[in-house]
C-alpha cells in the first residue's frame, strides 16, 4: 500500500513556471508510462489546457529543465510512437502540437529529434485515419487536430450533424453522462476551444443549460466545468452560482504526495476534474493552479460532496405522470427530501430563470399505452 501524505499549502506562493514544471513532471514521469493509453489521456489534458487557456511563455518552465526530458524524448520519438499506436493518433498528435506551441520543444527539430507534428498530421491524413472514424465527434476532434497544422480534411455533413444533435435541448433535460461530455466537447471543437465562434443556436445554449443544471444537481464539478467553458466558449456568462460553487470546489481539492516508490500502477484519481476545474477558473479569471504543488508523485483528491439528483429523480418518479409544471410538483417533491437536500434545491432552482423549462423535460411525464404491445403485433 502507498504511503500517501497530505501536502500541507505553503505560505509562500510558488512561481506559476514551477507549478507547472511539477504538474509536467508528475503527469509525464511519475503515474504512468508512455506506453499506457492513459498517459497519454492525462498529459494531452494538461497540455491542451495550457495551451488553449494561452499560458505564456513564463508561466511555463525553461525547455532546458530537467523534468521535462520525459516529454521532450516522446516528441523526439513521436513518429515511432505514432506508427505502432497509431489507433491512438489523436492524443499523440495533441501532445506534440502543444509541446510545440507552448515552447516546450523546438517547433522545428533537427531531423535526429525525428520530425515535427506538421509531417505527422501529414502522415495521419495519408494513412486515412480520421476516415476510419465511427464517430462523427472522433471526426470533429481529428479535423480540428489536423487544420491547427494547415491539413485540411472534409467530411461532408459532419457540421450539420453535429449542430442537429445539440439542437435536441429535450434530451438534454435526462440524465446522460455520455450525451452530456459529448455536447461540451462538440462545443470545443466547433470553437476551437475558444477561438472562433461555434454557432450555436438558441436550442443548442439551452442544452447546455440543462447539462449544467443536471450537474449542479450531482455536484458534478467535472462535468459542470466543462459546461461553464463550453457556454464561454459561446460567448455566454454560466450562472454565478455554478462558478462560485466550481471555485470554492476547485479550492478544496487535496493535491497528495505518494512517498512509496514501490507502488503498483497509479488507479483512477480525480485528476480529470482538477484539471478542468483548473481549466474554468484560468477562463474566469478566478486565478488557475493556486494551491501549492508538492514535487513528486501526485494523486489528486476531490472534496467528498453528495448530490441530490438521484434523491430528485427518485421523488419525481414517485409523485407519477400527472403533471410536468414544477411549481405544481414542487411542493410534492421537496417534502421528500431532506432539509439540506431541499436548501440545495432551492439554490440550484434559484440559479437558473428557466428552471421549469428544464423540469419539464427532466419529469419525463406520460407512459407508454398498454395496448402497445397489440399495436406491434398487428
Amino acid at each position: 500500500m502507498a504511503q500517501i501524505l497530505r501536502f500541507p499549502e505553503s505560505r509562500y506562493p510558488q512561481v506559476k513556471a514551477e507549478k507547472h514544471a511539477r504538474l509536467l513532471d508528475a503527469f509525464s514521469c511519475r503515474r504512468r508510462a508512455p506506453e499506457d493509453v492513459f498517459w497519454l489521456k492525462e498529459n494531452a489534458e494538461l497540455l491542451n489546457i495550457l495551451e488553449c487557456t494561452g499560458t505564456a511563455a513564463e508561466a511555463l518552465p525553461q525547455r532546458t529543465d530537467a523534468r521535462l526530458a520525459a516529454l521532450q524524448a516522446f516528441h523526439a520519438g513521436a513518429a515511432r510512437h505514432l506508427c505502432f499506436f497509431r489507433q491512438y493518433y489523436r492524443f499523440i498528435l495533441s501532445i506534440c502540437m502543444d509541446l510545440e506551441d507552448l515552447g516546450l520543444v523546438a517547433a522545428s527539430p533537427a531531423v535526429t529529434a525525428g520530425p515535427d507534428s506538421q509531417a505527422l498530421a501529414h502522415w495521419v491524413w495519408q494513412q486515412d485515419l480520421p476516415t476510419h472514424e465511427l464517430s462523427d465527434l472522433q471526426r470533429a476532434e481529428a479535423r480540428r487536430l489536423l487544420a491547427r497544422r494547415g491539413v485540411h480534411c472534409d467530411f461532408p455533413g459532419l457540421d450539420e450533424r453535429l449542430h442537429r444533435f445539440i439542437d435536441g435541448a429535450e434530451n438534454f433535460a435526462m440524465p446522460n453522462r455520455k450525451a452530456a461530455y459529448e455536447l461540451t466537447h462538440i462545443v470545443f471543437y466547433l470553437s476551437d476551444y475558444g477561438r472562433s465562434d461555434p454557432g450555436l443556436s438558441p436550442r443548442a445554449i439551452e442544452s447546455l443549460t440543462h447539462v449544467g443544471l443536471l450537474a449542479f444537481l450531482d455536484r458534478d464539478a467535472d462535468l459542470l466545468a466543462e459546461v461553464c467553458i463550453a457556454l464561454r466558449y459561446a460567448g455566454q456568462a454560466p450562472a454565478a452560482a455554478w462558478q462560485s460553487w466550481l471555485d470554492r470546489h476547485t479550492g478544496r481539492f487535496a493535491l497528495m504526495l505518494d512517498v512509496d516508490v514501490q507502488a503498483p500502477p497509479m488507479q483512477q484519481d480525480d485528476y480529470h476534474m482538477f484539471l478542468v476545474g483548473n481549466w474554468h477558473q484560468a477562463l474566469s479569471e478566478a486565478g488557475s493552479f493556486a494551491q501549492a504543488v508538492p514535487e513528486g508523485s501526485l494523486r489528486l483528491q476531490r472534496p467528498q460532496q453528495q448530490g441530490i439528483l438521484n434523491s430528485l429523480s427518485q421523488a419525481v418518479f414517485a409523485a407519477g405522470r400527472k403533471s410536468a409544471d414544477w411549481q405544481v410538483l414542487r411542493p410534492q417533491i421537496t417534502a421528500q427530501l431532506t432539509e439540506e437536500d431541499h436548501r440545495f434545491l432551492c439554490e440550484v432552482e434559484q440559479s437558473c430563470p428557466d428552471f421549469g423549462v428544464f423540469f419539464e423535460g427532466f419529469a419525463r411525464t406520460g407512459s407508454i399505452g398498454a395496448d402497445i404491445g397489440r399495436e406491434a403485433l398487428a
